[in-house]
């Protein structure tokens, strides 16, 4: 492995791609040093420090979960507080919006034309959405509705300094969609990707520590808190759960598929089988952050009427129930999970399209008709592989807090080292080992994962 990571420094091209992504990314993790200058950041620490020790806040875990999937730091109030979620958000829009709107299909089928001006407006819609949650963020630190107290000095409490927060957050989350345009340009691995996987890699060790940190206190024999016995438990579901991640992410269904036999003169082509791979986790993550974004919105709805109504035990326990960790919100977990699962792969998976594209190149499936049959035949596969990767990812999603229910781990060690995020890093990182895979085999060497001969 380490020879073949020499041959990858040794090729000029890649090398300077490889050390562009890592400038790039390294000036992203910087943006994190440089607070918002009017917010009273000792109170924010504190409340940081209280939030990520109490395993029953849930302010802190809805925040925790924010910041995974949007790359950001919104606990910190820097200016890449927002992180890269607007320019996800806005993606995810138009990709929608491209499946029902019919002047938007049209612009998507016009190639790189049409691809070019949706990106223009998607930039301009990531501009509106980060004016918004910027502005909603610094209000909830002005009022402290959500952090229970004023986190905004008092000489900068006033209409102007709201604006300057919401103009200096906005471009830091554009410098971000920039960076990770660059990256793709001029880089390797998906921009957008590595900024999600750089912001939740660099959590870890925070997670590490706080996992490790009763084990440095009270030693690591058998039986305490944090003894050998459940540090072995865990550094094996660790490997397992990540061996298990490649596995399906990796794992395909092949259809086989019959190419027809031209002859042409004396010569005759075609007639070879071969396979059609449908992925098993077709929809990837995007349905555990589908899943995960409407669940915050109950919980900000009920956090408000219960400081509205404080009295009314109902909303005390609706708040509590959607901060997380609790069976109600599991349970509703799993279902968007499995719905959105169904729905961005039918969005993403076009089975008559796909039909028609082996009708055109001169292939068929053994056993069904070109058309509509090779159509139902595609849906049908779709739908039975699909229910077995959202099961996947229902699994994923929930083991956080089953980690952090019986052994009681962190819940922020538990969401980085177990779940979401690793199921984010290693899909990242076997979309970057591809990449660099083609660029060796381009020039006739060995890839990372080839066996040695």
């Amino acid at each position: 492995m380490f020879n073949k990571l020499v041959t990858v420094f040794r090729i000029p091209e890649l090398r300077r791609k490889i050390l562009l992504t890592l400038i790039l990314l390294a000036v992203y993790r910087m943006g994190f040093s440089i607070p918002l200058p009017f917010i009273d950041q000792d109170q924010l620490a504190a409340l940081q420090a209280k939030s990520s020790g109490d395993s029953n806040d849930p302010t802190g875990r809805v925040l925790q979960v924010v910041s995974l999937f949007s790359a950001s730091s919104l606990s910190n109030a820097t200016i890449f507080g927002l992180g890269i979620m607007p320019y996800i958000s806005a993606s995810i829009i138009f990709q929608l919006l491209g499946s029902v709107y019919p002047p938007l299909e049209k612009l998507q089928k016009e190639g790189e034309s049409g691809r070019r001006k949706i990106t223009e407006w998607t930039r301009y819609a990531t501009v509106l959405i980060c004016i918004g949650q910027s502005y909603f963020w610094i209000k909830q630190l002005s009022s402290g509705s959500l952090t229970g107290q004023k986190l905004i000095m008092t000489e900068y409490d006033w209409w102007l300094y709201y604006m300057l927060g919401t103009v200096v957050m906005t471009a830091g989350t554009i410098f971000l969609m920039w960076i990770g345009e660059q990256i793709d340009a001029y880089g390797i691995g998906n921009g957008i990707s590595l900024l999600i996987m750089a912001g939740i890699l660099a959590q870890m060790p925070g997670a590490g520590y706080d996992l490790l940190q009763p084990a440095f206190k009270n030693g690591i024999a058998l039986g305490s808190e944090m003894g050998i016995d459940t540090l072995l438990l865990l550094t094996l579901l660790f490997a397992g759960v990540i061996a298990w991640v490649v596995f399906i992410t990796q794992g395909q269904r092949r259809i086989p598929i019959q190419s027809q036999k031209h002859v042409r003169g004396r010569r005759s082509a075609g007639g070879q089988r071969q396979s059609l791979p449908l992925r098993v986790n077709q929809a990837g993550v995007m349905p555990i952050i589908f899943a995960s974004s409407l669940l915050m919105f109950p919980y900000f709805i009920f956090n408000y009427l219960q400081q509205v109504f404080p009295n009314i035990r109902v909303l005390q326990e609706l708040n509590a129930a959607f901060g997380g960790q609790g069976f109600i919100y599991n349970l509703l977990y799993v279902a968007l999970i499995y719905f959105f699962c169904y729905f961005w792969t039918a969005i993403t998976f076009n089975p008559k399209d796909m039909a028609e594209n082996l009708k055109d190149y001169g292939s068929f499936i053994p056993g069904y008709r070109p058309g509509a049959r090779t159509a139902n035949h595609l849906e049908a596969v779709m739908v039975r592989i699909t229910y077995v990767g959202a099961a996947f990812l229902a699994l994923v999603a929930i083991i956080p807090a089953i980690i952090s229910s019986y052994l009681g781990v962190p819940p922020l060690a538990a969401s980085f080292y177990g779940g979401t995020g690793l199921l984010i890093v290693v899909s990242v990182v076997l979309d970057l080992v591809q990449k660099i895979d083609s660029h060796l085999v381009m020039r006739n060497y060995p890839g990372l994962l080839d066996a040695e001969n």
